[in-house]
């Protein structure tokens, strides 16, 4: 990728002052869960499955309602909330599969490690920085020489298959069976130091390794960046066999609160210290929306894939209670309008850290907002496209490639602006009566926002795209 590329400018810099920073840098925890929709968690609605660890995080932190991730699937959306860019800059559009697939869809085979991580710069100024959980930004299938995670700005790290490095690898198990099952056999070639454990036990392995990593900070003095992505709550479902459970959406639920209540162990370490509680940020969100019939999107439309609602917003809980404003604790924020690029160069301003002046983000600087002071949108709109292989799915034939949400309104289109559907999203949230016919002069002005972002994004396969047909033997 051109290493001089345009880039949108940030509306607002890094010398606006947030308040109440400590002396000390905070450390910085993200959560970032595997296909999860944004009414899965209780405290976001959730009637079925109870996530009490998480809920009380909610319970002293702040909810919110309307941020956006900037991808309905995995890959794309993980170099977003990476980099704070465009994922469509790097030319990482939808999940990273095999050569061949990455390829035809018109896409990297790997994350750039050019790209601006923000692991990078927070190691440059002094931090630890740990990745624990699932990568797939490079390193899966037969891509077996992509870069290692710690190239990437990270001291250490433990991921599962889609990543090259030390892993966990899944063992499964049904009721009824003796002996456990391994599935992803070939990606014990992606890096040494593998481990095989029953995959309903995988998040509490990345969790048992990030709290040596995290103590191990603590004890040299250094504050801590750490990803803790967990997998688990992706399709196919493997809870314990002794809370198995009937059908998809059953399943689903067992695998949300076993991953809930294995995470706990993080959240007391870091709750139960005082230093820690009064200098951390954690943060919790999903990377896009459920699976059809699996996780819940509640009252949005969509599922994971598209780029109506329920595929691109996520539930976010911040907590810090040394760090956000103490009148906003256990607050909901229903207002503000921003995404996972914005995290980027918020959490650097929170964090204290000085960017390269040759660095640009797409994200805008939000601190205040995340911490409560504000209730301020980001001002850029939000910009989406399809991943290229996603035009028609679950049943939806001819899906939107477009979309752009800016301040209420919310357009979806084809490539060319054709077949508009706009939406007042602070009155029709589910996307259910499209005002285009209505707005005219809204539509045209999105509209052409809309073409000339796609049209400065280097290009993948999407418009041309057609599924290889397998051959009878299934390959």
């Amino acid at each position: 990728m051109p290493r001089s590329i345009r880039i949108l400018l940030p509306l607002l810099t890094l010398a606006s002052a947030v308040t109440q920073l400590h002396s000390a840098p905070p450390n910085i925890i993200l959560v970032f869960i595997d296909d999860m929709g944004w009414a899965d968690f209780s405290c976001f609605g959730n009637q079925q499955a109870e996530t009490p660890q998480i809920d009380r995080l909610a319970r002293e932190g702040i909810r919110f309602e309307q941020f956006y991730v900037n991808s309905p699937i995995c890959s794309p959306s993980r170099v977003a909330i990476s980099t704070g860019q465009y994922p469509q800059r790097w030319r990482i559009t939808s999940y990273l599969n095999n050569r061949n697939s990455n390829s035809q869809r018109g896409m990297a085979q790997w994350l750039d490690p050019a790209a601006p991580m923000l692991a990078r710069f927070l190691q440059q100024a002094g931090y630890a920085t740990g990745h624990f959980g699932k990568w797939h930004m490079g390193g899966q299938r037969d891509v077996d020489n992509a870069p290692p995670i710690t190239q990437y700005g990270f001291d250490t790290s433990l991921t599962n298959f889609e990543g090259m490095g030390p892993k966990l690898l899944p063992l499964v198990l049904r009721p009824g069976e003796d002996q456990p099952g391994k599935i992803w056999q070939d990606a014990e070639r992606l890096g040494e130091g593998y481990k095989w454990m029953l995959r309903s036990r995988i998040t509490r392995g990345f969790v048992d390794s990030a709290i040596p990593f995290i103590q191990q900070a603590v004890a040299a003095g250094q504050p801590f960046y750490i990803n803790l992505w967990p997998d688990d709550v992706h399709s196919p479902f493997w809870p314990p066999v002794d809370k198995w459970a009937d059908g998809k959406r059953g399943l689903y639920h067992s695998v949300l609160e076993e991953m809930d209540s294995q995470c706990g162990a993080l959240f007391d370490l870091v709750r139960n210290n005082e230093s820690l509680r009064n200098n951390t940020l954690l943060l919790i969100c999903s990377d896009n929306g459920p699976e059809r019939g699996a996780g819940s999107a509640g009252p949005l439309r969509g599922f994971k894939t598209q780029l109506f609602e329920g595929g691109i917003r996520s539930p976010l809980i911040v907590w810090g209670p040394g760090l956000i404003r103490k009148a906003s604790s256990g607050s909901t924020n229903q207002s503000s309008v921003f995404s996972a690029i914005d995290l980027v160069p918020s959490l650097l301003e929170i964090a204290q850290v000085d960017l390269p002046a040759d660095i640009q983000f797409d994200g805008e600087v939000l601190s205040r907002v995340l911490l409560g002071t504000s209730r301020r949108s980001r001002v850029a709109p939000i910009y989406f496209r399809r991943p290229p292989d996603r035009d028609s799915f679950y049943g939806s034939t001819d899906l939107p490639d477009l979309a752009v949400r800016e301040g209420k309104w919310k357009l979806l289109c084809e490539y060319d602006g054709s077949d508009p559907l706009l939406y007042d999203l602070s009155r029709d949230a589910g996307e259910t009566s499209n005002r285009a016919a209505d707005e005219p002069r809204i539509v045209a002005q999105l509209t052409k926002q809309l073409i000339s972002w796609h049209k400065s994004m280097p290009a993948d396969s999407g418009a041309t795209f057609k599924p290889q047909r397998r051959n009878p033997a299934g390959k």
